[in-house]
């Protein structure tokens, strides 16, 4: 089964980067409302690997027929929100299966 990846929200905490993080040029490139697809429980072409290593369990579980993570987390059994491991921009992804 494949699995569809969309970015639905990106946060930037100011006061954590300035207070812990060094300066860096470049960061995350993934905007809200990005879509990948995974097939078969593979890394999406372009996709963060640092995200993907948060994502990709649920994409596998996903991809081999499973689902209804933590006993009915989700409303749709079928799919999962997971958050990339950035802690001072992360972004939230909705991970759902798809023909």
């Amino acid at each position: 089964m494949n699995c569809k990846i969309t970015a639905i929200r990106k946060a930037c905490y100011l006061d954590l980067m300035q207070k812990y993080e060094n300066p860096i040029e470049h960061t995350c490139d993934v905007c809200e409302g990005d879509v990948f697809i995974s097939y078969d429980g593979k890394c999406p072409e372009g996709f963060c690997d640092s995200a993907w290593e948060s994502v990709r369990p649920f994409v596998e579980e996903l991809a081999a027929g499973g689902g209804n993570f933590y006993d009915g987390w989700m409303k749709n059994p079928h799919s999962a929100m997971i958050s990339c491991n950035d802690g001072f921009r992360p972004v939230s992804f909705l991970i759902e299966t798809i023909e």
